[in-house]
């Protein structure tokens, strides 16, 4: 049991380390930048782009921050503004698949996943389901009311360096949460593997690991990410990709599910101050994850298939002439 402790803890530490060199560095400059004029210049890059997806003008602002910075972020700008509740579920809906796109994706990119694949999935998958719930829902005109409105607003910062020591809390506390969540996870996850319980949770998991067309070894991946988020799921792949031998396909069909459909709980609890119906919004980001998944997986396995087919014709043409020649 000592020993149990000391792996999963050394693992655990192991991975904060890994995932806290890109959270630290992208964090504190992306701090930065949502004090200079940039922020503003995305917003107003986007706005005319607004209208294809339903949305005003002002909605540019909450998206901008949320997939720059974080959840929290782009919700804060959203209970300021006046919008209608079919506006406010497109936000919700958008952001719960493309946020935090920089530390995210960065993360992503250690278990090997290319990082423009992450972002044309995910902004991908923001844009469609907009354009798909304004096409097809045509009520929501009515002004949305706010529930659960969080008291106490941000306080103004101002100065360089005012500005950079908020970005330096911000990326301390984010690895210091990070750990929080990281360390037990690698602990249990450890304690699981030496009692055997990894082995029959991923029976458990099988036949859900099967209709995504991955392995049962990426089924504590896939839970982590359910659970604890993107970047968490990721940490524990990192891991498994070291230990278990994930492959490169399991990877990728792991990553495109979680990047879909990841900290169902939290992401989908975050928006119940907004006062919209949070079942639709889970059920939507479930379903797509598992549809567009298992679209991937039979897509891959055809490609494979053919690449087979390819190389065996190649091989026996290449035996018939050494057949003659004998």
């Amino acid at each position: 049991m000592v020993k149990s402790w000391k792996e999963g803890l050394k693992v655990g530490l192991q991975t904060t380390w890994t995932l806290g060199k890109i959270i630290f560095p992208i964090t504190l400059i992306v701090t930065i930048l949502g004090h200079t004029p940039v922020m503003d210049w995305l917003t107003r890059v986007l706005s005319p782009l607004m209208g294809y997806i339903g949305l005003s003008g002002e909605a540019a602002i909450p998206l901008v921050l949320g997939n720059v910075l974080n959840l929290y972020a782009a919700i804060g700008a959203i209970l300021t503004m006046e919008l209608t509740v079919k506006e406010v579920f497109i936000l919700a809906v958008m952001l719960s698949f493309s946020h935090n796109l920089f530390v995210e994706s960065a993360v992503a990119k250690q278990v090997g996943v290319k990082i423009w694949i992450m972002l044309v999935v995910r902004i991908g998958l923001a844009l469609f389901s907009a354009w798909v719930i304004n096409l097809f829902w045509q009520g929501g005109g009515e002004i949305a009311k706010y529930g659960l409105v969080p008291s106490g607003g941000g306080e103004t910062v101002s100065g360089f360096g005012a500005i950079v020591f908020q970005g330096v809390e911000s990326a301390f506390f984010g690895i210091l949460q990070l750990a929080f969540i990281v360390i037990p996870i690698m602990i249990f996850i450890q304690f699981m593997k030496d009692l055997k319980w990894l082995d029959v949770f991923s029976k458990w998991m099988s036949p859900f690991t099967r209709v995504l067309g991955v392995r049962e070894n990426t089924s504590t991946t896939l839970a982590a990410g359910l659970v604890f988020g993107l970047a968490y799921g990721a940490g524990v792949m990192i891991q498994a990709v070291k230990e278990d031998g994930v492959s490169k396909k399991d990877i990728y069909l792991v990553m495109i599910f979680l990047v879909a459909c990841h900290a169902v709980i939290e992401d989908t609890l975050l928006f119940a101050p907004l006062g919209i119906p949070l079942w639709p919004l889970l059920l939507i980001r479930l379903v797509t994850a598992i549809v567009l998944t298992i679209a991937v997986a039979i897509i891959w396995n055809r490609i494979e298939k053919n690449k087979g087919d390819r190389k065996e014709s190649v091989e026996e043409r290449d035996q018939i002439p050494q057949e003659r020649t004998s």
